[in-house]
């Protein structure tokens, strides 16, 4: 990984974030009109009624970070799609997935609620089509190894890995209004969160968000040579499925994400109710996990919820576009436009009742 630059406080935003858009993000700023114009000439529209069945040969691309989807309907005995999953892509961070969009390599995605924002900053189309709402911190922050941070206040002065278009560059921009400090009070350092690791071993930053699966083995390794966590009670409320404008216009791709959608939620209440073979066959066999670390994730884990209406997401959404638009990370906008509301009942439909909120 190439040595990130620390950012000095008071630079242009939106130049110093040129660089975490990656290269195609940033060519696509000039060449995603005429993309977009394209992918709206597909046949049927975005605002049809959904049809009823999946017809014969439709086929999705779908995102699967570290293979959780295909175990998890493995495991709850999910597999019965009524179309074909023409590849299963292991891909998460946000920035990743809005490249595989626009490559037109991925139909369907599973992130937070900061991908969707940045992508429309982008001049891309994309649509939520379902929600899972989520109550409880998923990310702590780690310091590097030696580090005398003790609190959020602590990060004052200080190098933070930053990631404008993940879930955890929404949750450290909460933590510092919540803690009374301004971006130009911090460094902020571009990076996706799948260099965070690197960046805290190198000494890089002081700080990176960890997500919760992620802390246990990193504290493992360098726990011993002072690295620690400081939690924090800011939540990331959105735990969302989208797909490009483009997939959802195409009546049969719509159908069969449509039906995709239940079994998502039905194969996350599935895990949430069966830990010990979650932790099992996913932590300890794919992760190289303890059982015990894996117990520690689990026991902090979220229950999922799926709303039956989505005036609560849409309002954190605005929320969040407001806070980055305030540093000057993105121009302000109606987030309205990236739902698909069309979508909005099946995922509670698909649950028990304690699920549906």
């Amino acid at each position: 990984m190439p040595p990130a630059s620390p950012v000095v406080p008071g630079v242009d935003r939106r130049l110093f974030l040129s660089s975490l858009l990656g290269v195609a993000a940033a060519a696509g700023l000039t060449g995603c009109a005429g993309a977009s114009a394209a992918d709206s000439k597909v046949k049927g529209s975005a605002s049809a009624p959904l049809a009823t069945s999946v017809p014969s040969g439709t086929s999705l691309k779908i995102a699967s970070y570290q293979g959780v989807q295909q175990l998890q309907f493995k495991l709850a005995g999910l597999t019965d799609l009524p179309f074909t999953v023409s590849d299963w892509v292991n891909t998460g961070a946000g920035p990743d997935v809005i490249n595989a969009f626009r490559a037109k390599s991925l139909d369907l995605a599973n992130n937070a609620g900061i991908p969707p924002i940045q992508a429309h900053f982008q001049g891309y189309d994309a649509k939520i089509v379902a929600i899972d709402i989520t109550r409880k911190p998923s990310y702590v922050f780690a310091t590097k190894p030696g580090s005398d941070i003790k609190d959020v206040q602590g990060f004052k002065g200080r190098k933070l890995a930053f990631s404008q278009g993940q879930a955890q560059g929404v949750v450290l921009l909460r933590a510092l209004k919540q803690a009374g400090l301004k971006d130009d009070d911090v460094h902020l350092v571009p990076l996706t969160s799948n260099q965070f690791f690197t960046a805290l071993q190198a000494g890089q930053v002081d700080m990176a968000p960890l997500a919760n699966s992620q802390a246990p083995a990193y504290l493992k390794q360098y726990g011993p040579k002072g690295a620690h966590t400081i939690p924090t009670d800011v939540v990331d409320l959105l735990n969302l499925l989208w797909a490009p404008a483009s997939v959802l216009a195409d009546p049969a791709k719509a159908a069969a994400v449509a039906a995709y959608i239940p079994r998502w939620a039905k194969g996350q209440v599935w895990a949430y109710e069966h830990p010990d073979a979650w932790n099992e066959e996913f932590y300890v066999k794919t992760q190289n996990l303890s059982v015990a670390q894996a117990q520690s994730i689990t026991k902090v884990a979220n229950k999922p919820l799926f709303p039956p209406s989505w005036d609560e997401a849409v309002k954190w959404e605005q929320e969040t576009a407001d806070l980055l638009a305030e540093g000057g990370f993105v121009k302000r906008f109606k987030v309205d436009s990236l739902f698909d509301r069309r979508f909005e009942h099946l995922a509670a439909q698909a649950v028990p009742a304690e699920y549906q909120r």
